[in-house]
C-alpha cells in the first residue's frame, strides 16, 4: 500500500474492531486514530491479495494447460493407429506431469502458509 492510499472499507471496519475491542465503544484512552491501524491493516489484506492473484495466476496456467493436452487430434492428420496411440500417451504423461507438479506446488505454498 502505498503511502497516500487510503485503506479500504474492511482494513477500517476491522481498525475499528480491533481498538473497540481493547478500549471499549467509546475508545476511551485510544491515542491512535482507527485509519494508522487501518493503513496496517491494508498492507496485509494487499499481501493476501497479491498472493491469491497469484494463485489464480497458477490454476489459470494449470487448467490450460490440461485442456490443451485433453484436446482430441485431428483425427484426419493421424492416419497409422501406432502413431495415434503414441500421441496419446504423451498427452497422458503430459497431464500427469502438470498435476504432479501442481501437488507438488499446492503442498509447498500450504507448507508455507501453515508455517506463517
Amino acid at each position: 500500500m502505498s503511502a497516500n492510499a487510503q485503506p479500504d472499507n474492511l482494513a477500517m471496519f476491522l481498525a475499528e474492531e480491533v481498538l473497540r475491542a481493547i478500549y471499549g465503544d467509546d475508545y476511551n484512552g485510544c491515542q491512535v486514530d482507527p485509519a494508522t491501524i487501518a493503513k496496517v491493516i491494508q498492507t496485509g489484506l494487499d499481501q493476501r491479495h497479491a498472493q491469491y492473484q497469484d494463485l489464480v495466476g497458477l490454476y489459470e496456467k494449470v487448467v490450460e494447460a490440461i485442456h490443451l493436452l485433453s484436446t482430441p487430434p485431428d483425427i484426419s492428420k493421424v492416419k497409422d493407429p501406432n502413431e495415434l496411440r503414441k500421441l496419446l500417451s504423451e498427452r497422458l504423461d503430459g497431464i500427469h506431469a502438470v498435476t504432479a507438479k501442481t501437488m507438488q506446488t499446492t503442498a509447498l505454498i500450504r507448507s508455507k502458509a501453515e508455517g506463517a
